[in-house]
């Protein structure tokens, strides 16, 4: 049994005490001792190697305490099995040298044996398991199939993903079957993650908010909807969309345990538009962690009083930034430790 099962209880929407807190990105580059471990390996070999993987896992566990741990990967992993070449440019980000811009790129996609090509990432579960010895739940996670659809035809970062988008809008068909891929590849990779012992999926729609409420629903939630309702037989499953305010009533009413909100919607705006009955996570700006530590604790009690304590998880609205400090990350989970409601 795991000792301190405060998240899982709150996603199962029991009564707490408090809620429990954890951070996305908390696996990270805000920590010096992840610093250390990027200068001397390079990004993926970080995530194909179980030792590095777990050791980075746990590292927040260490020093900052959550109430969760989140497995140290990257939802690139994913198009890379695939077929996909991914490669991390420091500085960068991620950059795909052969994007997908054609029916043809589209048919040579594979959807892969997930042994094959992500053991790597079940052996990091088993061994990160081990180190956490049930201290705290382990969440495994995905990206989107709209998200991962957006890396692969763009071929990197960017701030409106224009070519993703005009590609599903020329070649629907094709895009369509790129998206189907890519959801069977990731619920065949999460149900593996869940065999090897993660207690919670979580699915990141980083690029959701792109689309338009209609278009949203064609090329995004149809897809995540798919891989709710398979892992949720197997698992408890959030799913984060940052800037999908407009989604949040049809995720309501999906068999997701929690939606995770960022800072541009208010908790009483997401508890209406979601029914009011789901569990929510949320929603910090994780630039208000540079603030005095005195505001973090304030605002951090504030945004409990409004989620209210039970039905929510308490984190960030998106990913820890690289330059907080980490007595202000720990500031953070300590707030929501300390609430008194």
């Amino acid at each position: 049994m795991i000792k301190n099962d405060l998240f899982l209880r709150a996603l199962n929407k029991e009564t707490v005490e408090r809620p429990p807190v954890w951070m996305m990105r908390q696996a990270g580059r805000y920590l010096p001792e992840f610093i250390v471990l990027r200068d001397k390996y390079d990004f993926f070999t970080r995530c194909r190697t179980p030792e590095l993987a777990a050791e980075i896992t746990v590292q927040p566990i260490r020093r900052i305490a959550p109430d969760a741990a989140i497995l140290f990967s990257d939802i690139l992993v994913v198009p890379q099995a695939m077929g996909i070449e991914v490669l991390m440019k420091e500085s960068v980000g991620p950059f795909l040298p052969n994007p997908i811009r054609t029916v043809q790129d589209v048919e040579r996609v594979i959807v892969p044996d997930i042994h094959e090509t992500l053991g790597y990432v079940m052996d990091a579960i088993k061994l990160t398991k081990e180190m956490l010895n049930d201290e705290v739940p382990l969440i495994g996670f995905a990206g989107s199939p709209w998200t991962i659809f957006c890396y692969a035809v763009e071929g990197k970062g960017s701030k409106s993903f224009d070519m993703a988008k005009g590609f599903c809008f020329t070649h629907p068909e094709a895009a369509h079957v790129l998206l189907q891929k890519i959801t069977d590849t990731t619920i065949a990779y999460l149900k593996e993650k869940v065999k090897a012992g993660v207690n919670a999926v979580q699915i990141f729609d980083s690029w959701g908010g792109m689309l338009s409420p209609v278009d949203y629903q064609e090329f995004s939630w149809k897809y995540i909807n798919q891989i709710v309702e398979a892992l949720s037989e197997v698992t408890q499953v959030i799913v984060f969309g940052k800037g999908c305010w407009f989604a949040l009533g049809e995720m309501g009413k999906s068999k997701a345990s929690a939606l995770g909100v960022d800072w541009t919607c208010s908790p009483r705006n997401a508890r209406y538009l979601s029914g009011g009955d789901i569990v929510l996570q949320g929603n910090f700006d994780p630039s208000r962690l540079l603030s005095p530590i005195p505001t973090i604790k304030k605002m951090v009690n504030e945004m409990i009083n409004e989620f209210g304590k039970d039905k929510f998880i308490a984190n960030l609205g998106h990913g820890i930034l690289p330059n907080i400090p980490v007595d202000h990350a720990k500031a953070f989970v300590d707030a929501v430790k300390e609430y008194k409601g």
